[in-house]
């Protein structure tokens, strides 16, 4: 499987990406992306750079994005401070589920962070779903906190405010990688 850049002919895989998790999420109990994801928005981070698909031959199996850029509110100025990358977005076709690819593209995200100077991947999850958290922690990450205090785009409270955080690194995660090497991350002041 081959790691590439998402183009923005992309957009509508990636909103049908949502909808089929987001209908998936509903099935196990969770209101986790029951909202739909604005294409604008989406299109902004493809051309961003941030946006990978993870592609097998013609198939679409995976997305993750991850950039330098933290939500607001979340992390705290001394947590800023360290060079880190942020993961969003994970989400993997429900034909793939169960083969271990998320996993995979959390490592590569880590080298990928790595590569750019990070000391950290970070991540906020939804913060009712259990299943999620576990998956994290499952996979190397360290709780940070619970953000509950914000509001979220309508007016309630924030939804995706479970932090963690595991160090960058390089691994084995074997996808061949045809993204350009990211950009250093800049040194704190």
């Amino acid at each position: 499987m081959i790691i590439t850049l998402a183009e923005p002919n992309d957009v509508s895989k990636l909103l049908a990406f949502r909808e089929e998790a987001a209908t998936w999420l509903r099935g196990l109990g969770s209101d986790q992306w029951s909202r739909p994801y604005p294409a604008d928005k989406l299109l902004a981070t493809i051309a961003a750079n941030t946006v990978f698909m993870l592609r097998d031959g013609h198939t679409t199996a995976a997305t993750i994005t991850l950039t330098p850029e933290a939500e607001e509110g979340l992390w705290t100025e001394a947590e800023l401070a360290e060079p880190s990358m942020f993961i969003n977005k994970l989400t993997v076709a429900r034909q793939y589920a169960g083969q271990g690819l998320g996993g995979r593209l959390l490592d590569w995200a880590g080298g990928r962070a790595h590569r750019a100077g990070a000391q950290w991947i970070r991540l906020d999850a939804w913060t009712t779903n259990n299943r999620l958290q576990r998956y994290y922690l499952e996979h190397g990450f360290t709780y940070v906190r619970t953000v509950r205090e914000g509001t979220a785009v309508n007016g309630g409270p924030r939804v995706s405010g479970w932090l963690a955080q595991r160090v960058a690194r390089p691994s084995d995660h074997g996808f061949t990688d045809r993204t350009p090497a990211p950009a250093p991350l800049p040194r704190a002041a």
